[in-house]
């Protein structure tokens, strides 16, 4: 590990907004935060770029940037820290354990921005849309909680939308292409570092905005959802 590295993660032990693996959180961001406001995720937030973003655009809000990497972490942390925005803190975890940290119905919105797409057929439960992922969320969400996915990934976007269909979760709203439409929401124009490298080549953002049903379909819906995938994706 880099000497870099290594004096971030001493550092980071140091930041009050920044809680690595707690024990006992759940049902205590309140606490955390020293309000009652409703609290937003960002999940695999890297450098939490939205995270932070968000939280300067609504300061009435908390959020909560959720990664693995505390040498990413520590840029937004950091960041958070010097521009003295309280309503934002991060949690150093893995995603498949966030359930973990909320009690149900503690949990306002969720933000999936710039993930690693997992394009490998084999790797489709790793995508953060899939419906493994999203009966997680739904533990913690509160009902009507809403999901928004930020991505380049036409194929991550096309994947989503067809989760969405096949699992009836309504859509509030949803672009192929972000940056041409007439209005732009402010929190939209919030950009990450991986937005700016353009992985996908595409060019063009995509959005989906929308909630999950009072009940999502099992495993059995799962199977349909599989061998849609290998007719539309293929096998590795």
């Amino acid at each position: 590990m880099g000497q870099k590295k290594l004096i971030r993660f001493e550092e980071l032990l140091t930041f009050k907004n920044v809680l690595q693996y707690p024990k006992d959180i759940n049902g205590k961001w309140n606490e955390f935060f020293g309000n009652t406001n409703p609290i937003t995720l960002e999940l695999a937030c890297g450098k939490g770029e939205y995270a932070v973003g968000l939280g300067q655009l609504y300061p009435n809000r908390n959020f909560i940037g959720i990664d693995l990497k505390g040498n990413r972490i520590w840029v937004g942390a950091k960041k958070s820290l010097q521009n003295n925005l309280t309503n934002v803190g991060f949690l150093r975890t893995k995603i498949d354990q966030v359930a973990e940290y909320f009690n149900p119905g503690e949990v306002a919105e969720i933000w999936i921005t710039f993930p690693d797409p997992q394009l490998r057929m084999s790797k489709a439960k790793k995508r953060l849309t899939h419906p493994k992922f999203l009966r997680l969320y739904q533990q913690f969400l509160v009902s009507g909680g809403l999901l928004h996915l930020k991505t380049d990934s036409p194929d991550l976007y096309t994947f989503t939308k067809q989760v969405i269909e096949l699992y009836n979760c309504p859509v509030l709203k949803e672009s192929d292409n972000v940056y041409k439409e007439e209005m732009i929401p402010e929190e939209l124009k919030i950009k990450t570092h991986y937005e700016s490298l353009d992985i996908a080549g595409s060019n063009r953002i995509h959005y989906l905005c929308f909630s999950l049903p009072a009940t999502l379909p099992g495993k059995e819906k799962d199977e349909e959802l599989k061998k849609l995938l290998s007719k539309h994706e293929g096998t590795d």
